[in-house]
């Protein structure tokens, strides 16, 4: 859609006053399927991290190695961002989470066909490229079904399915492997078949809010309230030329890196620091994105509370990534705590740092772009975490090797949050819709 007038900029705000809240409830099952498919897509990137040590145990990996898989996962996951981010432009949310689940369904299976760690690189390319479609099409989705006040809300619902899916792959994988005594490949193979029943779901219902048989024409107005106009189209260079185009690139490589690097390494860390494994490391998991959990809903839940009180977006906005930030500090001590439950409580509560402000920088593009950029600049977003992640991922796994240590990363992780917000807030200062030219 084109870029709001000057006048439409703060029209937003008046029409959802206007327009009463209405009782309708399709939008929230929209959300639901956006929240399940965000959780597929966190147990299947997380099966190999939690199999890891296993792995490792049965084919002689090395960190080295083991980096290597994560990282390159998130090279192909970049790249397969910029490519979602200019299809979903152009095909929309309901193609274009057909054709990205697809592709990581395929991926995932593939990976039960190989053992070493080159050969699941190779597996995993369109297990990243698909899921690099997951957060394009759940933002334009987002974009298209809720309006300003209640979509970051709606976003860290979503998001938090991030921390469900952390949450029961340990849980699952646990009972397949050491529960049942199954092979290794069987949790590959039971959690891609959960991708199936979604996708069905997804084709059935899903529909612009316009053309939804079960929209009623209150709830189509509460959300149409927001004035734009469905037409115009932005590459790459149109939407690199602004800074607040900058500003989220720079979120996201500073932070993705963190959130990247936990989902990934955890299981190793606490099995070589407190040696626990697939059978014990599940409770600390599980605790951990519990919390991470809160943190997506709070975080999306203080800024729309205070867009609610009348505080200005960017000012709502960065009030609570800064409150974020502060709940990471702690994790710096991580790799020095006396216990397992206090580097829990620790970690913990940076993931829900991480993802109260992720839901923050994540609705920038539906905030200040034009719905047809949307997709372009999430896309570049994801591209510029994903080289966050592959740098992390390689570092960590020679630091690793030579070092033997996690407290260097650690303490990265803690001051990652308060740097990001203030290169995004000396880029972005005034939070004000951005233009284009037609």
């Amino acid at each position: 859609m084109s870029d709001f007038t000057e006048a439409a900029k703060e029209a937003p705000e008046t029409a959802a006053h206007a327009v009463a809240r209405p009782r309708g409830r399709v939008r929230w099952l929209i959300c639901a399927l956006l929240f399940a498919a965000v959780v597929l897509s966190y147990i299947d990137r997380l099966v190999l991290g939690v199999l890891k040590p296993q792995l490792t145990a049965l084919y002689g990996w090395t960190n080295t190695g083991y980096g290597d898989v994560t990282g390159y996962f998130q090279v192909f996951y970049g790249i397969g961002f910029l490519l979602f981010g200019w299809l979903i432009d152009r095909l929309g949310p309901k193609l274009g989470y057909l054709l990205a689940m697809g592709s990581w369904t395929v991926g995932h299976f593939a990976q039960t066909l190989v053992t070493s760690t080159t050969g699941f690189v190779i597996a995993r390319i369109p297990l990243a490229f698909g899921e690099a479609g997951t957060y394009p099409s759940a933002l334009a989705a987002a974009s298209q079904w809720f309006p300003k006040k209640e979509r970051a809300l709606a976003i860290g619902i979503f998001n938090a399915g991030a921390n469900v899916g952390a949450i029961v792959t340990p849980l699952l994988v646990g009972f397949l492997i050491a529960g049942l005594a199954l092979d290794w490949r069987w949790a590959f193979l039971v959690t891609g078949l959960f991708n199936l029943v979604w996708l069905f779901a997804w084709w059935r219902f899903y529909h612009k809010p316009g053309e939804h048989p079960r929209l009623s024409a209150e709830e189509r107005g509460w959300i149409e309230a927001e004035p734009a106009v469905d037409s115009g189209r932005a590459g790459f260079l149109t939407v690199l030329r602004r800074r607040e185009a900058w500003a989220y690139m720079a979120g996201r490589f500073l932070i993705d890196p963190v959130w990247w690097t936990f989902l990934f390494w955890l299981p190793d860390f606490f099995n070589k620091q407190y040696g626990y494994d697939l059978k014990s490391f599940g409770p600390p998991l599980v605790a951990i994105y519990i919390l991470a959990d809160f943190g997506a809903i709070a975080g999306g839940w203080y800024s729309s509370h205070l867009l609610r009180r009348g505080v200005e977006t960017g000012r709502a906005r960065k009030r609570a990534m800064f409150a974020c930030a502060l709940f990471a500090l702690p994790v710096m001590f991580a790799a020095d705590a006396s216990s397992i439950w206090w580097a829990v409580l620790a970690i913990g509560l940076a993931c829900a740092a991480h993802q109260g402000f992720s839901t923050n920088l994540f609705a920038l593009p539906g905030d200040l772009f034009p719905r047809y950029a949307q997709g372009t600049l999430i896309g570049l977003g994801g591209f510029a975490g994903a080289v966050g992640g592959f740098i992390a991922s390689k570092s960590l796994g020679v630091l690793l090797d030579t070092v033997g240590s996690y407290g260097p990363f650690f303490v990265a992780c803690g001051v990652a949050y308060l740097v990001a917000l203030l290169v995004f807030h000396w880029l972005n200062p005034r939070y004000r819709a951005v233009t284009l030219p037609g």
